[in-house]
């Protein structure tokens, strides 16, 4: 299966979907394998994608938990990983933690995101209080609305998240344990973000740091 929520809504909760739902596949399927990956970038992600969209339109970018630290791992890795996790005899009642070949803080991706798109824009590191004020209100206008404004922009939870930092665990089994070797976010973000750049895909202009 495949579960993963960037926002809750109704019972999908952010316990219900990974604590409490590793619990409840692992009592019922022991020989379950369970793959954590950081965050997943690709073509279609909603991660780069929503940042870059951004700096098309905004002068600055609002960076909450500027120096909490990720290990993106790109999406056909993830999916090899998932071949190989069902693959494997060895891999049955396993937990896997995938991530890429190098970590960086939230404000270094946000950094290479705006080189790779050939954009300068100011990142604009937001404090925890000022950032669960602002998720605190955007939440209580989703529930005095009765779910007719839905807040995908921050929530109170996404703020808890990013206080704590996502990596692999040291001694975790990963990528390279189920035989996969990780691809570098450089050589993969330029293939899809390129339409983010002024000119486009004919916008082939040295990358600005």
């Amino acid at each position: 299966n495949l579960v993963g929520i960037l926002n809750q809504s109704g019972k999908q909760t952010f316990d219900a979907v990974q604590a409490a739902g590793e619990a409840a596949a692992r009592a019922a399927f022991p020989d379950a394998v369970i793959l954590r990956p950081s965050i997943v970038f690709g073509t279609e992600d909603q991660f780069f994608n929503r940042f870059a969209g951004m700096a098309r339109l905004s002068p600055a970018i609002p960076v909450v938990g500027a120096g909490t630290e990720f290990q993106p791992v790109y999406v056909d890795d993830v999916a090899q990983a998932i071949f190989q996790a069902a693959a494997r005899p060895e891999a049955a009642g396993q937990t896997y933690e995938l991530g890429g070949p190098k970590t960086y803080s939230f404000a270094g991706l946000m950094r290479l995101m705006l080189a790779t798109i050939h954009r300068r824009r100011f990142l604009a590191p937001l404090p925890f209080p000022v950032a669960r004020l602002q998720a605190w209100g955007l939440d209580l206008a989703q529930t005095v609305t009765f779910g007719l404004f839905t807040n995908t922009l921050l929530t109170r939870d996404q703020v808890k998240l990013l206080r704590r930092n996502n990596v692999v665990s040291e001694g975790a089994l990963g990528l390279k344990d189920l035989g996969v070797e990780a691809t570098t976010l450089e050589s993969v973000l330029p293939s899809y973000l390129y339409r983010f750049r002024p000119y486009g895909q004919y916008d082939r202009s040295v990358t600005m740091a």
